[in-house]
């Protein structure tokens, strides 16, 4: 047990470690990088909602729509999933199977004939 049950005592004293008591201190990693990227993706997202109320309805509105989510999804998966810090094989290993499965759906609705009724 502990002796300082009286005693003010100072958790981050790596000294006198007690393990009852002691904490790690903690420190700040890039909380300035992270708000960086915060307002990255608010200009994105802010840059989405004024497109979607003043842009009229069009095949061009959809694109950029599209284009803008999988910008921020790239943004995303690169910065708080660490994709960007891993092998490149490894993003490979990501993106090429989705993409796959886009081109199959494509190619499917093309086999289809399904164009005209979606």
């Amino acid at each position: 047990m502990s002796s300082h049950s009286n005693q003010k005592v100072d958790i981050h004293d790596e000294v006198n470690y007690d393990p009852t008591v002691w904490v790690p201190k903690a420190h700040s990693h890039g909380t300035s990088d992270i708000w960086k990227k915060f307002w990255i993706l608010s200009f994105l997202t802010i840059a989405d909602v004024v497109a979607y109320f003043v842009w009229p309805p069009s095949i061009s509105r959809n694109i950029f729509f599209i284009v803008m989510g999988i910008l921020k999804a790239w943004f995303i998966v690169g910065t708080f999933m660490h994709m960007k810090h891993e092998h490149k094989k490894l993003g490979y290993m990501i993106i090429l199977p989705m993409a796959f499965i886009i081109f199959f759906l494509y190619w499917m609705m093309y086999e289809g004939n399904f164009w005209g009724t979606i």
